[in-house]
């Protein structure tokens, strides 16, 4: 209970922007299901779709022959429509094959124009005894009536095209209903077209053969009962299984939720609601069909027929009876209706089989859909923001497989058609919508970390932190680094100028620290902190800098290039103030060394920094600038690099408080190329011949060499180094260091 109690908690502290859009979203794509627009619409049928694609029907029973007037035919009998003396030849034959019903998905809308009644009045030349006799013969459409009465023929019908006047005089399949009225529920076509009187009156049955594609023009669905011209009339599919089976009449079962049953005994279809029966096609097959001309030519297997049930229809393209379906782009109608009847029977005759014959698309599967995707919708919301992306990839993983998974199982063996295409693409969008809020709010983050930090650390330490804040922890790393720290030199007595302007103070600080952090960044440098008028930074760190020596020098550089700068403008502000005018001068130290660099302090509070004994080296080397008379000294690891490409001079060699290792001391006297002057090359002998007398102990001659390096033309205060070596001599002459004296001079101070 304290787990769940403290997750709750949570829960409650995260709910915020994110989980509000979340749900929002959430509950306009449910608003959006009840609507079911063509979108949504199409989406779902196609997935289901793909799935017969995937697996179409197994038509392991072939009830149906379709008697095909197909190219062949048209061929040999001529053009369509063919004599009506040729099709009772064909109904006649298919009887004595013993056929147990014939169904036509062809009109005979129009009386035979080539009855011989016919001829007789539009042949010219004919005697009188010609047309008499021709007048007196049974006209085609007599023959084809006497045909169909002798057999169970189910003549096609049509919902679509322009009423006709003699419509009463059609024959209707009466019904037998139970239930309330399915008229409301059932497809609905304004007319009914159907055959010539003569025609209707001979044949067993009619059926409609009229389909209702969905918006996209593929069939998917067929009616088994519909209303056309406001009579309830039977599918030809419907009509045909009728007459198979010697059924009276078809049978139509109806509740609240509108026509959930069509068929006659024994074989009562499950309907949705509309009448329609949701088709599993299996492929278009050319077994299922033969050619009308082998039937009328006699030369056709007659046991083919025995038994089944003969239907009447083109492939012929140029008949235009061709359905796109979701398995076949373009299929024979014949075909569609051959392919409901063969669903229709096929558990009556493969008992065995455990596969679905018809699909269904359930009034509750829109509710499962939505429930489904509201579950998954709030558990996205839910736990998104908790765990990390990956493992709620896994998670949305693992639902959508999951999903999918049961849609296929239960079309696949229970033949439930389930839409996983709307809680998928639900879920996606709410997921999206909270990774960009999550995104929002961490660039949001990321901006405040530049924001914060922008002021004290280079660009690139920003950028690093704000593209990873999971580097904001304790901990480091060593590194060989190039260490700075900068002093303003008299800071003292420059600040007693202001001590009746603290603020005055305040934005002198601000002019000078501004240039001098510019030029540090500027070098890839990483401001490690200020510490009132100083600046610690360093190179190398947090990103590699393979040259963080030279970047160091150069930047040491530019500051005293900026300083001067900065000097001009307030001896020119004094000047115009009449203020007297107090330079700024600084001191650079620089040392590189190995060190541990990372975020250094406690839980609480802590900064990016450095640490070791090459810091506090750099440290003590630039508070020796002052004594020594020069604006930067570098410790010998510097040097060794700068050597080749930068105009150093030796200063001294030292240990500075607290350690006992030397340290050579070095200063830069200028940009690359300096060392070429000849005036560098005079400082560095002159200097050179002090050091070499000084440390061999021979203070006369390294006083009067110090006497002639004062009169050279030198970028720093050459007084200030000479009188620090006149002391140090003086008081060597006094006390003297010993004939070990290796040239170190220990520092007593910092």
């Amino acid at each position: 209970m304290r787990r769940l109690r403290r997750f709750a908690r949570r829960l409650g502290r995260g709910f915020g922007i994110g989980r509000a859009i979340g749900l929002v979203l959430l509950v306009a794509f449910l608003a959006l299901r009840v609507w079911d627009p063509f979108v949504v619409e199409e989406l779902r049928l196609r997935s289901f779709d793909l799935y017969q694609d995937i697996k179409p029907r197994a038509a392991k029973a072939r009830p149906v022959v379709i008697v095909d007037i197909d190219e062949a035919s048209l061929k040999a009998y001529g053009q369509w429509p063919w004599p009506r003396t040729i099709v009772a030849d064909l109904v006649t034959k298919l009887t004595e094959m013993g056929t147990v019903a014939i169904g036509f998905d062809v009109l005979f809308a129009e009386p035979d124009r080539t009855s011989p009644a016919v001829a007789a009045s539009l042949y010219r030349g004919l005697d009188d005894a010609t047309r008499e006799k021709l007048a007196a013969l049974p006209s085609n459409d007599d023959v084809l009536a006497a045909a169909i009465r002798r057999s169970k023929v189910a003549l096609g019908q049509s919902g679509d095209g322009v009423a006709r006047p003699d419509a009463k005089q059609l024959g209707l399949t009466g019904f037998a209903v139970m239930g309330p009225d399915p008229k409301p529920y059932l497809l609905t076509f304004p007319v009914l077209i159907g055959n010539i009187p003569v025609l209707e009156q001979a044949a067993a049955g009619r059926g409609l053969f009229s389909f209702r594609p969905d918006r996209d023009g593929i069939v998917r669905k067929a009616p088994l009962a519909m209303i056309a011209a406001g009579q309830l009339v039977p599918a030809l599919s419907t009509e045909l299984i009728r007459l198979g089976f010697g059924a009276s009449s078809p049978l139509v079962r109806t509740n609240e939720g509108g026509v959930f049953s069509v068929g006659v005994p024994r074989y009562e279809l499950p309907t949705n609601g509309k009448g329609e029966v949701w088709v599993y096609y299996s492929r278009h097959d050319p077994a299922r069909f033969v050619s009308a001309k082998d039937i009328l030519d006699g030369t056709v297997d007659r046991d083919r027929f025995r038994q089944r049930i003969a239907l009447v229809g083109t492939s012929a393209i140029g008949l235009l009876d061709l359905k796109t379906t979701p398995v076949d782009g373009a299929m024979p109608g014949v075909e569609v209706h051959a392919q409901v009847i063969e669903s229709a029977l096929a558990r009556a005759l493969t008992p065995e089989s455990t596969e679905p014959a018809f699909l269904s698309y359930s009034l509750f599967a829109p509710l499962t859909e939505m429930a489904a995707t509201f579950v998954l919708g709030i558990i996205i919301i839910i736990i998104g923001p908790l765990i990390g992306p990956l493992a709620m990839l896994i998670v949305g993983a693992a639902g959508a497989t999951g999903m999918v998974v049961t849609s296929w199982y239960m079309f696949s063996r229970q033949g439930l058609l389930y839409d996983v295409t709307f809680p998928l693409m639900c879920s996606l969008v709410v997921y999206a919508a909270l990774v960009f809020v999550n995104y929002f709010r961490e660039q949001t983050g990321r901006q405040r970390v530049r924001s914060a930090f922008g002021q004290y650390l280079s660009p690139t330490l920003v950028e690093q932190l704000a593209q990873s804040p999971d580097k904001l922890v304790l901990g480091g790393e060593e590194r060989t680094m190039t260490i700075m720290f900068s002093d303003v030199r008299g800071f003292t007595a420059l600040s007693e100028t202001f001590k009746d302007d603290p603020q005055g103070l305040t934005q002198l600080m601000n002019r000078l620290l501004t240039p001098l952090s510019n030029a540090i960044l500027e070098k890839n440098g990483t401001i490690d902190k200020y510490m009132g008028d100083a600046i610690m930074a360093f190179w190398n760190a947090p990103l590699d800098d393979g040259d963080h020596e030279v970047n160091a020098c150069e930047a040491a550089l530019e500051m005293l290039d900026r300083l001067k700068g900065l000097n001009s403008e307030r001896e020119q502000e004094a000047g115009e103030r009449d203020q007297k005018f107090l330079p700024i001068r600084i001191g650079v130290g620089l040392n590189t060394g190995r060190c541990v660099v990372g975020n250094m302090g406690s839980d609480m509070r802590f900064q990016y920094t450095v640490l070791g004994d090459s810091v506090n080296l750099a440290s003590r080397i630039e508070g020796q600038t002052k004594s020594y008379g020069v604006a930067i000294l570098i410790g010998s690891n510097t040097a060794k690099t700068l050597k080749d490409k930068y105009p150093l001079l030796e200063l001294d060699c030292i240990t500075v408080k607290g350690k006992t290792e030397p340290e050579t001391i070095y200063t830069v006297l200028g940009k690359p190329g300096t060392e070429r002057d000849a005036a560098y090359a005079a400082v560095q002998a002159g200097i050179g011949k002090v050091l070499t007398h000084y440390r061999a102990q021979r203070w006369t001659e390294a006083l009067d060499q110090l006497e002639a390096c004062k009169a050279l033309d030198v970028d720093f205060d050459i007084d200030t180094f000479a009188e620090l070596y006149f002391e140090r001599i003086e008081a060597f002459r006094v006390t003297s260091p010993g004939p070990d004296w290796n040239g170190v001079f220990a520092l007593t101070t910092k």
